[in-house]
């Protein structure tokens, strides 16, 4: 018998390559979900600096107010002031001034009391310009102080946004990037699926041809027939051995576990099946001694295809 063909080997090649590419997708499709989810928080981000520049922008209208504020005050103690000092002066000038003077300088009493009134009221006016001016000073003082605090405040949150919107923004291209390189992959893991499944094709499609030019004229009328006769799901009845054989096939693919000599008039090559005891297989070469209902199993070591020897199990073909 020829040594048998890599089918099998081809055939987990191709599984391999496609659980693979199925690896990638999913990847690729948990890493978009990443994505769509770190555009949720980066426009979460947005807007929370938005807030907090609009949050500046009424402070800094709150402090231009509380300036103008300050100056009015302190133009404000300035009349005050001045307008104290004239007071001081007018009372200096006119010397210490008791309510009994007033009244028996005043010419009646009507005079008097008139008299009596507007000194009361200069020194209530002074004082009460003196308390107002302390008044002012002490709610423009704590109006800033909140201010100042505010400011402060919001500098900081606006510093831990903007830190959290350029991680987010870091994390996102890292996350594309990683999303354009599985794209890669996939291209690369498509392509060699295609090139694997054709050159598998190419070796079968050699394998048949060298088959039919070298089996009899009756031989390969009956392999036609029975071609036609074998459908997914088939069982059958054969008898399978074992071989340790090494090298590569007629056809230049090399052996490999899996790897199934088979009669193929009975069962046509690239056939796949499951063989109770020893796992899927394909049908991948053909031997001068596999006649009929024959199956021989590819084993890696002698000892192992002599434990095999030769027994009847039934097949599902596929």
């Amino acid at each position: 018998m020829a040594p048998a063909l890599g089918g099998a080997t081809a055939t987990h090649h191709i599984a391999s390559l496609r659980a693979h590419d199925a690896q990638i997708e999913a990847r690729s499709r948990s890493a978009a979900l990443s994505v769509y989810a770190l555009d949720h928080r980066l426009a979460v981000a947005d807007a929370q600096l938005q807030n907090l520049h609009a949050r500046a922008q009424s402070l800094a209208e709150a402090r231009r107010v509380l300036q103008l504020q300050i100056r009015i005050a302190r133009h404000s103690t300035i009349i005050a002031q001045r307008s104290l000092a004239q007071r001081l002066r007018t009372l200096y000038e006119q010397g210490d001034v008791e309510p009994i003077e007033i009244l028996f300088g005043s010419k009646n009493l009507d005079d008097a009391m008139t008299n009596l009134d507007n000194l009361s009221r200069m020194s209530q006016e002074g004082q009460d310009d003196l308390a107002a001016l302390t008044s002012a000073k002490a709610q423009l003082a704590t109006a800033a102080s909140n201010l100042a605090r505010q400011e402060s405040e919001l500098a900081r949150a606006t510093r831990a946004a903007q830190a959290s919107a350029t991680a987010l923004a870091q994390t996102r291209a890292q996350r594309a990037a990683y999303i354009s390189s599985l794209a890669a992959q996939h291209r690369m893991t498509r392509s060699a699926i295609a090139s694997a499944v054709a050159s598998a094709q190419a070796a079968q499609a050699r394998s048949a041809v060298a088959t039919a030019e070298s089996a009899p004229v009756s031989e390969a009328t009956t392999s036609v027939v029975q071609t036609k006769t074998v459908t997914a799901g088939r069982a059958l009845t054969v008898v399978a051995t074992g071989y340790a054989l090494g090298g590569t096939t007629s056809t230049g693919l090399p052996v490999g576990w899996g790897v199934a000599a088979v009669d193929p008039s009975v069962i046509p090559l690239g056939t796949h099946m499951t063989v109770p005891g020893y796992g899927e297989a394909v049908a991948a070469d053909v031997g001068g001694s596999v006649r009929g209902t024959v199956v021989d199993l590819w084993f890696p070591t002698v000892a192992q295809a002599n434990a095999w020897g030769r027994r009847s199990v039934t097949v599902i073909l596929h």
